[in-house]
């Protein structure tokens, strides 16, 4: 009787457990998105009119730490616009410091200058480089106002 007891509750365990498993693996259902009624107060559209008045020129941010070195960015200005976003200085002597920022600074240049701004999203494992990217951005964008 034990045994059949014992054996019993094993099959039940697993059959709830592959019951279990088999809901969390699961689809969820596709929330379809909401209709938008116009812009928020906090977000106004963009148009393409608004500019960034910059001044047309080449403006070096200041040097900002990054935990593992410094970052420093050189915003190039033409027609009120950023066209180019150069690294002078960024980690790089350590292999991991190379492989890591070889990887991000790309993708933090061109979010810059298709934001038109030092409001760029963080690269995920590049944090600190982010961060100190944003800052001497910002840093040259404020001389070029």
């Amino acid at each position: 009787m034990k045994k059949f007891l014992l054996s019993f509750f094993v099959i039940a365990v697993f059959v709830l457990y592959s019951l279990h498993q088999r809901s969390e693996g699961a689809p969820s259902p596709v929330i379809p998105p909401q209709p938008s009624f116009g812009p928020t107060p906090s977000n106004p559209p963009i148009t393409s009119q608004q500019t960034n008045g910059y001044k047309n020129g080449t403006y070096v941010g200041d040097v900002t730490d990054a935990f593992y070195g410094f970052v420093q960015v050189q915003a190039i200005i033409q027609g009120g616009k950023i066209t180019d976003v150069a690294f002078l200085q960024y980690p790089n002597d350590r292999n991991t410091s190379i492989e890591i920022n070889s990887q991000a600074m790309p993708y933090l240049k061109s979010e810059a200058i298709q934001a038109q701004s030092a409001n760029v999203d963080i690269i995920s494992g590049a944090t600190a480089t982010s961060d100190a990217f944003r800052q001497s951005l910002q840093s040259a964008l404020n001389k070029a106002q």
